[in-house]
């Protein structure tokens, strides 16, 4: 039994190679957590403001084509452009087709980390 005592390794004697190992890796996963939830932020932002382009770009094409149709007054595209800057858009294109179908596309005043963030509608009377 003396033996076996002996051979046992007492707390002082311990080797210190690894105190703080557990705090180093708290501190590891903490970041990538951290990192985590801001990439979810990110994507989360890019997916409302590519709703928000895309909310602007309809509302823009049917207002443009109610001007298309004599509903309202005012060029089509004016009308359109008008609508987007309200919904702080830019309208980058706007064609009128057959004189009563509009088709628009908008871009976002504010960009995100992935860039602008773009819509494209197109209104007007069935064929």
């Amino acid at each position: 039994m003396s033996n076996l005592n002996a051979h046992a390794v007492t707390d002082a004697e311990a080797p210190t190679s690894e105190r703080g190992a557990g705090t180093v890796l708290a501190l590891v996963l903490g970041c990538v957590v951290m990192s985590l939830l801001a990439g979810v932020l990110f994507l989360a932002q890019a997916g409302v403001m590519a709703s928000r382009a895309a909310s602007a770009a309809d509302l823009a094409a049917l207002a443009g084509a109610d001007a298309a149709r004599g509903l309202t007054s005012g060029e089509p595209c004016d009308v359109a452009a008008e609508l987007a800057e309200q919904h702080d858009a830019r309208l980058t294109s706007c064609v009128v087709v057959r004189g009563e179908v509009v088709e628009v596309a908008t871009e976002l005043v504010q960009h995100s980390v992935f860039g602008a963030a773009t819509g494209k509608a197109r209104a007007g009377p069935p064929p």
